[in-house]
């Protein structure tokens, strides 16, 4: 975001008296993207010192500190991470607002998802993303974990967003999902198969068991969270230590370029398209073993009305999902 002081009101408040002054809030907002009140001033086109006078009034008038200032730059304290949020909120509606009475100026589409490290969503995503139209759109795909997905519908203005969990978490999901106001919808239910390189010894396999993993290294993620439940528990289930050596790695290219190059290395996961182990090299299987069962799940907030974008993108994804879940 780009903001020019030339052209506002520098004494512009919410509301008629004394009060936060908007045009400090949008400075907050830019300086907590860049990282730096230097880089910040540049782009917002004011002095250096005005800006840093700015956010020291900011912090004044609101009784806490946003930013930490340290050698590397500006970060954000855990309450100026809370301020920065609920503001990024206010100005995206005080910019719908402006649209829609500012005549002549199309509204612009807008479409935000938080989901887990999927690859039946991202196609969804991907074949979605072909069906935007010549006029203006943005577009927002975030993958994280189920806690992040939903702290970015209740504190980041997401849209939706798609939580995964184990089937006998429901109802510590449920529960918390009604408590926090939002909306919840079975996507898929499923269970993981097994990803590992064709040159991996599971690929001469036809019927693997738990003990065929011996003496291989898993691909995991380090994230796993159920509402109530104490972490550790949750690792226990999640992550057994009876794992001999594990790797926990967050990005799906990533995770895939080691499964391709490590034959040693396997990684659980929902089942993946034609398209992905081509790409890779690598092959799926099931395993007798495994019974655990999965559940992702679309939330949004309660009284959410879909969107046209919205309802496209989950069209899309039921789509995915009745390809990709034969095996």
């Amino acid at each position: 975001m780009h903001y020019n002081n030339s052209t506002q009101d520098s004494t512009t408040t919410l509301h008629g008296g004394k009060g936060m002054n908007i045009i400090h809030m949008k400075y907050a907002v830019e300086v907590a993207r860049i990282g730096s009140i230097n880089k910040a001033a540049e782009e917002l086109l004011i002095a250096q010192p005005n800006l840093s006078r700015s956010i020291k009034e900011l912090e004044a008038d609101l009784g806490i500190t946003i930013f930490s200032r340290t050698s590397k730059g500006m970060t954000l304290t855990p309450e100026g991470e809370e301020f920065i949020g609920y503001a990024r909120k206010i100005l995206d509606q005080i910019d719908d607002v402006e649209r829609i009475y500012r005549k002549g100026v199309p509204k612009k589409q807008k479409f935000s998802i938080s989901v887990p490290r999927a690859s039946y969503i991202s196609e969804a995503f991907a074949e979605f993303s072909l069906s935007i139209t010549a006029d203006s759109a943005e577009l927002f795909y975030y993958e994280t974990n189920s806690h992040r997905a939903i702290d970015n519908i209740l504190e980041s203005n997401y849209s939706l967003g798609i939580i995964r969990y184990a089937s006998v978490y429901d109802k510590y999901f449920k529960r918390s999902l009604e408590e926090k106001g939002l909306e919840y919808e079975l996507i898929a239910e499923f269970s993981y198969v097994l990803a590992a390189s064709m040159d991996s010894r599971l690929n001469g396999i036809d019927e693997v068991h738990y003990g065929d993993l011996s003496g291989m290294i898993e691909i995991a993620h380090a994230d796993p969270y159920v509402p109530s439940l104490p972490l550790s528990d949750v690792k226990k289930e999640e992550l057994p230590d009876n794992i001999g050596r594990r790797i926990f790695l967050f990005e799906r290219g990533s995770q895939f370029d080691l499964l391709s190059l490590n034959p040693d290395t396997y990684m659980w996961v929902s089942p993946l398209p034609d398209r992905i182990l081509d790409i890779y090299g690598l092959v799926q299987k099931k395993c007798t073993d495994n019974k655990r069962q999965y559940k992702d799940m679309l939330i949004y907030r309660k009284g959410y009305k879909l969107t046209e974008l919205d309802r496209r993108f989950i069209t899309a994804l039921i789509e995915a999902k009745r390809d990709y879940f034969r095996i």
